[in-house]
């Protein structure tokens, strides 16, 4: 076993093992910690393959900032001390938006999908001229990859909108 297969199948497990903490736990708090830890273990893996730009991007945007507005948003409005009382009703009106938003998003993968002639040309498109700068990242990033970047970006949303909806106290009419 070459050392740095012995890095990369240690940095599995403490990814798999923060990923299943993060589920478990039942704190915010340390749900969100846990996540800390994983994105970190992850941006190492990055490092591990020769990627350092990728691994310092991971870092930066994601156990720094997004973390970090997470943290905020979970300490400002107390989801680690949200009881477990039944969850208000959706008015119509969200239900409508939120279907139509699903509808918006499930069109565009669709023509994302086979527009760019099926998922596997997108996985075979990664990268190859520059290797990894931020140029070619960028290019890449909303060319060949916009699909999953914007699934990304909807995931990021839904988390933060579902932190203020859970913690968010019912008011009295």
């Amino acid at each position: 076993m070459t050392p740095d297969l012995a890095v990369f199948l240690g940095l599995a497990v403490v990814t798999v093992a923060t990923a299943l903490g993060m589920l478990i736990s039942r704190s915010a708090v340390y749900s969100a910690l846990f996540l800390v830890l994983n994105f970190a273990t992850v941006a190492m893996v990055y490092f591990l393959l020769g990627a350092p730009f990728i691994a310092l991007a991971q870092v930066t945007v994601y156990a720094g900032a997004i973390m970090v507005l997470f943290l905020f948003v979970i300490m400002l409005l107390g989801a680690d001390r949200a009881g477990a009382g039944p969850v208000p009703r959706a008015w119509q009106w969200q239900r409508i938006v939120a279907i139509g938003l699903g509808a918006v998003l499930a069109a565009e993968t669709v023509y994302l999908i086979f527009s760019r002639g099926g998922m596997s040309s997108v996985a075979h498109s990664a990268l190859a001229a520059g290797q990894g700068g931020p140029a070619e990242i960028g290019l890449a990033l909303f060319r060949d990859y916009l699909l999953p970047f914007e699934v990304t970006s909807v995931l990021l949303l839904v988390a933060m909108v579902g932190a203020v909806v859970l913690s968010r106290e019912e008011r009295k009419r």
